[in-house]
């Protein structure tokens, strides 16, 4: 449970500096210091009527001077001492408080409970999405016009405490902005999102949702504390404070305008993805897969089997089909597409949504792609698992779709059965299928296109070994392209360029060296191992063999024994292993050279992962 929280918390705060919060910022940022009219820029006063503070000028909006005092002040001319004014507490400016809360409740709320409320009312299902535009317009009057301010303030008139009912707006500000609020999606939300969009909320999901609020407050709290703080010390933010809260009225206005148009994605798919590296980092590591692996559907196992973004082509088994589709459009008649009437092709699977600004930024590649290789045998597919309840709708996930330039078959996977089937935790994500029908390579979220093309050429060819394809359309190729073999995981979920007796999982097995010469770029296995996720272990006369380029090898090792190196039948030297995971080096050439290295490592051994230089 500790594990979760804070792998919510982490979430929750990589979510809330994302590139897809940007539009709210500058409205958490003056919602924190734009006040009421009366508090704005006026000094308190005393019980007894006098300024504290100030400098005794005027006291703001609707205020008015300090009385003057001296001769000739009291009504029989004689002059009156006033008794010292008792120092008056000025009112705490808790705005920022009630912004952040309210958008914190609201999200939180709707993100579990949203989808179950609509359906059971039989509402629209992007109703929540117009109420809170409508909250925010009204709170944007709000601060132009006192009155409609009051307005909005009258629900909390009950609470007792005077400085609670001030901050009704606020909170209410706050409410509309959680229901606004889209961040980018990585796999902590989309776990929340999902149970919430089923109905299945567990004390895990509500742990991981309240922590992942949590996370996401702390970066807004501090821009609207920041607000709070310019407002009451930069003294012309309190000289016009009137004005800063028009200001901050027609921001809001404008925001829901945009929010509405559109217009905001625009500027969100212009803006690097800044986050995504240590989002991947965080919400997809070993732990945190591990804590979300119970909130996903454990079918079709096998893709387990293949890493995101791997350097070479896998067998992760057969394609799952494409089950539970509310709709299809872009294709004849809307009729839908059967992955077994695609055989023979090559299919690009990309699971996105169209509001999600990752998914946005993701679409001109696929455009690129659709156009250079349709001819040369590729089918794209746009599965539209929608992250909230408005993408459900129908024509907003076509009007987007248009926008965006969209125009391959999407299915509209409503039900989130087809995400099921594959797996899935993020968006966007692509998954490639080659002609027989098996997934052959998956990538989660942005970047690394370049490598994505170089798969899709490769199937293409196998597919077709006399098709003629266009040049590439994206950069040049990765490292893969280079003179050197790549970094290899001894990972029975990870590993590339294994050949030999099949692996398998965390068992000791006896295993054989292939027959013949082992091809460049690949290991083998020979004598017990035990193939396990992070590592191998090696048991009885236990041997590893592989063809490399490169300068140098490298292997981290742990655990105490001995390895044996050998470079093409020849022993080179012998590593004394002790201790925990640490990296050595194998071979050291001047030049790089393409050998054959066997190891003869002693039992009880782990091996990691192999570096070449």
């Amino acid at each position: 449970m500790v594990t979760l929280i804070l792998i919510g918390l982490l979430g929750g705060l990589i979510t809330a500096v994302s590139p897809c919060i940007l539009p709210v910022l500058p409205v958490v940022f003056l919602a924190g210091g734009t006040g009421r009219g009366e508090d704005a820029g006026k000094p308190a006063r005393s019980p007894g009527g006098t300024e504290v503070g100030g400098g005794g000028g005027a006291a703001g909006d609707g205020g008015r001077a300090a009385d003057e005092r001296g001769s000739g002040g009291t009504a029989d001319g004689a002059v009156a001492t006033a008794p010292p004014a008792a120092p008056a507490r000025v009112p705490r400016n808790r705005r920022p408080y009630a912004v952040v809360a309210g958008l914190v409740v609201s999200f939180a709320f709707f993100t579990l409970l949203g989808v179950t409320i609509i359906s059971a009312l039989g509402l629209p299902q992007d109703i929540l999405r117009y109420v809170g535009l409508a909250l925010l317009v009204l709170i944007g009057l709000g601060l132009i016009f006192p009155p409609v301010e009051r307005l909005l303030e009258k629900p909390f008139a009950r609470l007792p405490q005077r400085q609670v009912n001030k901050e009704g707006g606020a909170f209410a500000l706050g409410l509309g902005l959680g229901l606004l609020y889209v961040p980018c999606a990585g796999p902590v939300l989309a776990a929340i999102t999902i149970a919430g969009a089923r109905g299945e909320i567990s004390s895990d999901i509500v742990v991981l949702t309240l922590s992942f609020a949590v996370g996401t407050a702390v970066p807004l709290l501090v821009f609207a504390l920041a607000g709070r703080r310019v407002a009451e010390r930069v003294a012309a933010f309190r000289r016009r404070a009137r004005g800063l809260r028009i200001a901050a009225g027609c921001l809001m206005i404008v925001l829901a305008v945009g929010l509405a148009l559109d217009v905001t994605a625009a500027i969100q798919r212009s803006l690097p993805d800044y986050t995504s590296g240590v989002q991947k980092k965080i919400e997809d590591s070993d732990a945190a897969r591990q804590q979300l692996s119970g909130l996903y559907d454990n079918s079709n196992k096998e893709l387990s089997r293949c890493e995101d973004g791997a350097d070479e082509l896998r067998s992760c088994g057969k394609a799952p089909a494409l089950e539970g589709i509310d709709s299809w459009f872009n294709t004849p008649g809307d009729r839908p597409v059967d992955l077994k009437s695609l055989r023979g092709k090559v299919t690009l699977v990309d699971f996105w949504t169209y509001s999600c600004i990752n998914c946005q930024r993701a679409v001109p590649h696929l455009r690129d792609w659709e156009r250079a290789y349709r001819d040369a045998g590729l089918r794209i597919i746009g599965v539209h698992s929608p992250e909230f309840a408005f993408e459900k709708k129908r024509s907003n996930v076509v009007a987007g779709a248009e926008k965006l330039g969209v125009d391959w078959p999407v299915a509209l996977d409503n039900d989130l059965t087809t995400w099921d089937n594959y797996r899935n935790r993020f968006w966007p994500a692509k998954y490639l299928i080659d002609a027989e029908g098996t997934v052959r390579y998956f990538k989660f979220g942005e970047g690394e296109y370049d490598k994505t093309e170089k798969m899709i050429r490769e199937l293409l060819r196998q597919a077709d070994p006399t098709v003629t394809l266009p040049e590439p359309t994206g950069r040049a190729m990765d490292d893969l392209a280079a003179d050197r073999t790549p970094e290899t995981y001894l990972s029975n979920l990870r590993i590339r360029g294994y050949v030999g007796t099949p692996l398998v999982d965390d068992r000791p097995t006896a295993y054989r060296f292939p027959k013949g010469s082992l091809p460049l770029n690949k290991l083998s296995l020979d004598g017990t191992w035990t193939a396990g996720y992070e590592q191998f272990t090696a048991g009885k006369d236990a041997k590893l063999a592989f063809t490399y380029r490169a300068k140098n090898a490298n292997l981290v090792l742990a655990g105490t024994g001995k390895v044996t190196v050998l470079v093409n039948g020849e022993a080179t030297k012998t590593i004394s292993v002790t201790g925990s995971p640490t990296l050595y080096r194998l071979t050291d050439d001047k030049d790089a050279r393409t050998a054959r290295l066997e190891l003869r490592v002693d039992e009880g051994l782990q091996a990691y992962v192999f570096t070449f230089g």
